[in-house]
């Protein structure tokens, strides 16, 4: 297969300007650009669409409340052979990019992700949760989904990928944690890709509000419910076992009737065809 050539990167948000403004900042400076940028609205109140459109973005707009609903509008929309996908608080380096991509030249790589480091905490509560939040979730979600799970601030993951699993995602489910909701839904078998040094810059806030991080924990177990047998361990980490690589088909389907709300503007996928990815 060859490398992928193009990348959209996603970025969902619900009134938070000025950390998209900052964002978006940070994607222009990209070594390698970005082939688009695409920001979802989720129904903001203050300036976030403007700040989008100043920067050059494509914005759509998702009336379903929830990152799960805006960030599928996303990548249901995103034209790239790579989605990439940051939160509206993610400062990305300036290579970014430049040092993801490249690992998508091994075709049995479907997706990779790195960690965040938190900011505007003091030094000592950052290093707190960097350890019993940020590590503890690459932790124990590895161990679930046995290979390491998508982190939405940080994450990339071929296009085909998506096609072949959007049907399955509970999109319009606003209990659902999206990030593990994708993770589970990709089949153990193709390769996520941890890579700890591609760090990016969060915010603190929603480690600061302990009832945010509870709300956090709560989506993931609910997730883990809704995801009935794909979320089961043992099944998993058998069916990861074998086999080394299996082929990804994307094909023309009734994605509108499989799909509620589909919006009406986005493309069917391309024609009938088969990528390899596999385990690692």
């Amino acid at each position: 297969m060859a490398a992928p050539r193009t990348v959209t990167v996603v970025v969902p948000v619900l009134d938070d300007a000025e950390d998209l403004r900052v964002c978006l900042a940070a994607l222009a400076r990209q070594t390698r650009p970005a082939d688009e940028v695409v920001v979802v609205d989720n129904g903001s109140r203050d300036d976030s669409v403007a700040v989008a459109l100043a920067a050059g973005a494509r914005v759509l707009h998702e009336p379903v409340r929830g990152i799960a609903a805006a960030a599928s509008r996303a990548y249901d929309a995103a034209t790239g052979d790579v989605i990439a996908r940051v939160d509206a608080d993610t400062v990305v380096p300036d290579d970014w990019l430049a040092r993801a991509l490249p690992w998508f030249d091994d075709d049995l790589v479907t997706a990779v992700t790195g960690p965040g480091a938190f900011r505007d905490l003091g030094p000592v509560a950052a290093a707190f949760w960097q350890v019993v939040y940020m590590r503890a979730y690459f932790v124990t979600m590895t161990a679930a989904l046995g290979q390491p799970p998508l982190f939405g601030s940080n994450a990339l993951f071929r296009r085909v990928a998506w096609l072949a699993v959007r049907h399955r995602v509970h999109r319009t489910d606003p209990g659902v944690h999206d990030d593990v909701d994708l993770s589970l839904q990709f089949d153990p078998r193709w390769r996520t890709v941890l890579d700890r040094s591609l760090v990016v810059s969060v915010s603190g806030g929603p480690v600061r509000d302990p009832r945010g991080f509870g709300r956090r924990t709560r989506r993931a177990v609910h997730t883990f419910a809704v995801a009935g047998l794909r979320a089961v361990p043992p099944a998993r980490l058998l069916r990861r076992g074998v086999g080394s690589a299996r082929l990804v088909p994307v094909r023309v389907v009734p994605v509108r009737a499989r799909v509620p709300d589909y919006p009406a503007d986005v493309a069917e996928p391309v024609p009938a065809g088969r990528v390899r990815t596999g385990s690692a």
